[in-house]
């Protein structure tokens, strides 16, 4: 296969080479030529080395088990794969690794936003959001057991089941796995002291080193996941000039971190972590909100819920952009590796996830819409959202036709081949880049409604500032539309160009938008108090199903990515050559993932429970609570639900 690698990459990150021979030397067997495997990646896609609390004790098998592969190179030779009983290894790495990646998500996610609420409470003298920050973080300290755990699992795995793959790996990063072990060390005492200091430290010039602390409990996490990226992106991109014949130990470290992938990977799995977290504390409301007995506690968890749903949706909104980015560095780094992504034996996978994400769409504004019944002025936006919803369905319509049909011989006959008359059109990327990008400009407008409801302007130049974000959007829809068609009728390579453009747009309409309406808010006042906690009960499932689905897509994109490198370890220098070198199909894959998604979504359940038993929150402050009826009660008549609901 001839490789083909972008321009301006620099350093081959290879130094002089000598052949290695003898018991270090990569043994091939008559299973080099298998089909494609995906899956094992997956493993690797949590950056395994794992979170523990009892961190002495790890680090202390974890040096253990990185001296394994000298002790085994000097004194036989190292054994290529191991095997589980019942599943393989192959799902025994994928399941530890994905259940891992999930907690990892969680615990890295969490923290950004905490800190964020934080500091709000602290600028605006409001103590509702030093508290409900206070709630956040109390989550982390049992996931972050649960992290831990399962990364070393994932660790035990891969040194047992793919003992050479392992001595591979490390022989390349071992000072990056000191330096991890090191900053996992510094990032436990950092959440230890911000979390059992948070009473202590809640006045003045303490508070402020309080939210030092916060900042820098970010700056280790986010270090932790760049390290752990390097190893599972390495798999992907490896440097260029690397080869089979190429010895690990003559790979320089940096070479080998920062590859083609790494930054947009780093950029890619940050943006997730934020969406993935403030779904999971949104759904932790949500629990609490069902099961709260006073009108307190189902105020506080309403507003919890909100904040979680509204953080995990802004986030949302740009992780599309970030997913652009690392498609087109997969293309430029290897063709042959975007064209199998995108157009070869996965691309039904991506009809899947257009359906995942539509339903992210829907119930995140189904969850905005209902709670305008909760805020006075809401009312006069409700016309509004059945067309919004008519462009969402659109939407997801568009997106999820795929671009050849599944069909039996006749019905290829009468379609004249395996693309519809039809449907066809729609199943081009022009026509899907131009469905999601109207999506998020909806999604964004549902927001841009919610936080105007219970607002009246006072500014003299309200009314002109309103018709300017009204330009602006129809502006920013109208290069989406035109790109869109123009797409069909242009060559692939211009046509890919014509993304940035309708990416640009977008991003442009939601920053200045957001900009003037911060301004035209200025001193603007209120139609009545928010009334939380009046939220009838099926809103708080489309906290549940945001989380769900969160979940499932990050397997599903954690088996792409897999996918990708085929029948490689590391793309085109270590080949997979153990029982499991076939690429599952999609519906094993389907299993896997969900059988992931159950483990985990019933760990943070008891994660939930257990953290009710910990400590009440100190609730919102009893004035900002309204009587809310009885649970069973009819809603106030601008939540009722309509005929037939």
């Amino acid at each position: 296969m001839t490789r083909i690698r972008c321009t301006g990459r620099g350093n081959d990150g290879v130094a002089a080479y000598r052949p290695k021979t003898g018991a270090g030397a990569t043994r091939r067997s008559a299973r080099q030529c298998a089909p494609p495997a995906a899956g094992l990646r997956s493993g690797i896609l949590s950056a395994a080395i794992g979170r523990t609390l009892p961190a002495a004790a790890f680090a202390a098998v974890l040096i253990g088990l990185l001296a394994i592969p000298a002790f085994a190179q000097e004194a036989a030779p190292v054994r290529e794969y191991g095997n589980f009983p019942g599943i393989g290894s192959r799902a025994a790495v994928w399941i530890a690794a994905q259940v891992h990646l999930m907690f990892a998500a969680f615990v890295l996610g969490v923290p950004m936003f905490a800190v964020a609420v934080e500091a709000i409470g602290i600028f605006s003298k409001d103590e509702r959001y030093d508290r409900l920050s206070k709630e956040f973080t109390r989550l982390l300290l049992i996931a972050y057991s649960a992290t831990a755990i399962w990364g070393a699992v994932l660790v035990f795995f891969l040194t047992t089941l793919y003992p050479r793959f392992w001595s591979h790996l490390t022989e390349i990063f071992e000072v990056s796995m000191w330096i991890y072990v090191g900053l996992f060390f510094v990032e436990s005492f950092t959440l230890y002291l911000y979390y059992y200091g948070w009473d202590r430290w809640r006045k003045g010039r303490a508070k402020l080193a309080h939210l030092g602390l916060g900042i820098l409990l970010n700056v280790w996490g986010t270090a932790v996941m760049f390290i752990a990226d390097s190893w599972l992106s390495y798999m992907m991109s490896p440097p260029a000039g690397m080869t089979a014949d190429t010895a690990p130990g003559t790979v320089r470290l940096w070479s080998a971190i920062a590859n083609a992938t790494w930054m947009p990977i780093n950029i890619h799995r940050l943006i997730a972590n934020v969406v993935f977290g403030g779904a999971v504390a949104a759904a932790y409301a949500g629990f609490r909100f069902l099961n709260a007995k006073t009108e307190e506690e189902r105020a506080h968890y309403d507003w919890m819920g909100y904040i979680g749903n509204f953080i995990a949706i802004a986030a949302l909104l740009i992780l599309p952009f970030a997913g652009y980015w690392l498609g087109r560095e997969i293309y430029a780094y290897n063709q042959s590796m975007g064209i199998t992504m995108m157009g070869g034996f996965m691309s039904w996978l991506w009809i899947i996830q257009a359906f995942l994400i539509g339903v992210l769409f829907l119930a995140a504004n189904y969850y905005l819409w209902v709670g305008l019944g909760r805020i006075p002025g809401g009312e006069r936006f409700v016309p509004y959202t059945k067309w919004m919803l008519a462009v969402l369905i659109v939407g997801v319509i568009v997106w999820a036709t795929p671009h050849t049909m599944i069909a039996n011989r006749e019905e290829l006959a009468q379609m004249g081949g395996t693309h519809h008359p039809f449907l066809g059109v729609l199943g081009v990327m022009s026509a899907k880049n131009t469905a999601v990008n109207l999506m998020i400009l909806t999604t964004f407008l549902s927001f841009l409604m919610y936080r105007r409801a219970n607002k009246e302007p006072t500014v003299s130049w309200a009314g002109t500032g309103t018709w300017i974000q009204a330009i602006i959007m129809f502006f920013a829809a109208a290069v989406v539309i035109f790109y869109g068609v123009l797409g069909y009728f242009v060559s692939a390579i211009v046509r890919i160009g014509f993304s940035v453009y309708q990416v640009g747009a977008v991003l442009f309409t939601i920053v200045a938008v957001m900009i003037i309406d911060v301004l035209i808010s200025r001193g603007a006042e209120s139609r009545g108090e928010i009334r939380w906690g009046m939220m009838p009960e099926r809103s708080q499932y489309a906290l549940f199903i945001l989380v769900v689905t969160f979940t499932w897509l990050m397997g599903l994109m954690g088996f792409a990515r897999s996918g990708i490198r085929q029948h490689w370890h590391v793309w085109e220098v270590m080949r997979d050559t153990s029982d499991f070198a076939a690429t599952p199909a999609l519906g094993y894959a389907g299993t896997i993932i969900s059988t992931c998604v159950l483990i985990f979504l019933l760990m943070i359940s008891f994660i939930f429970w257990l953290g009710g038993l910990i400590e009440k929150p100190v609730l919102v402050a009893k004035e900002a609570v309204v009587r809310v009826p009885p649970r069973g009660a009819e809603p106030p008549p601008d939540l009722a639900p309509a005929a037939g609901d």
